[in-house]
């Protein structure tokens, strides 16, 4: 249960850093890694805020037991 809590807060963590990279990227007009596209970083940090859930979900669902 422990784990699924620390999972999601680093997936959140995560995601917030790459959504920041990306408004960054996307204001000052660079490519920061090589990214061409600046909605590539917001999917990648929608992929991590799904398993951010995902990872809240299965720890409630480990609780109910």
């Amino acid at each position: 249960m422990r784990l699924f809590s620390t999972v999601a807060w680093i997936c959140g963590i995560l995601s917030v850093a790459i959504i920041i990279v990306g408004v960054i990227a996307l204001l000052l007009g660079t490519n920061p890694f090589g990214i061409r596209h600046e909605v590539n970083y917001f999917h990648v940090a929608n992929s991590f805020l799904l398993l951010g859930i995902l990872c809240v979900l299965a720890g409630q669902g480990c609780r109910q037991k």
